[in-house]
């Protein structure tokens, strides 16, 4: 019994070894993804063998490794979300200072304008009213 906890243990320190030589480990269909750059998060995640497979795909014809490929992922989208949201924000916040104003331009008055951009007749943005 103790020699078999202790094969264990072996078995875990070789792939904590592994872990942090190479950035990444597969557990079947888990990745464990390390950032060594100043030690990050460590995060598990299951992937089916269809995703799998396409991500070991683009990262073989990248010359990458798979856990590069998720990495950027992860970032563009996280990237992508924060961008919604502040997207989002001004929306609401725009919405809030007309209810408190009024103040507005119509949407022929945004075309209109943005139709002169680029143009010998480029003028200013037009003045909200109410």
């Amino acid at each position: 019994m103790i020699s078999g906890e202790i094969l264990k243990a072996q078995e875990t320190i070789k792939k904590t070894l592994i872990l942090f030589t190479t950035g990444e480990i597969i557990f079947g269909r888990y990745y464990l993804l390390i950032n060594n750059e100043g030690f990050g998060m460590a995060t598990s995640v299951k992937l089916d063998d269809d995703l799998e497979s396409r991500i070991q795909h683009l990262a073989d014809i990248r010359h990458r490794s798979a856990h590069w490929i998720m990495r950027e992922a992860i970032r563009d989208y996280v990237e992508r979300e924060e961008a919604r949201e502040r997207f989002k924000q001004e929306a609401l916040a725009s919405w809030t200072a007309y209810q408190e104003t009024g103040q507005h331009l119509t949407g022929q008055e945004v075309r209109d304008w943005l139709k002169t951009w680029g143009t010998d007749k480029d003028t200013e943005i037009p003045e909200c009213h109410e």
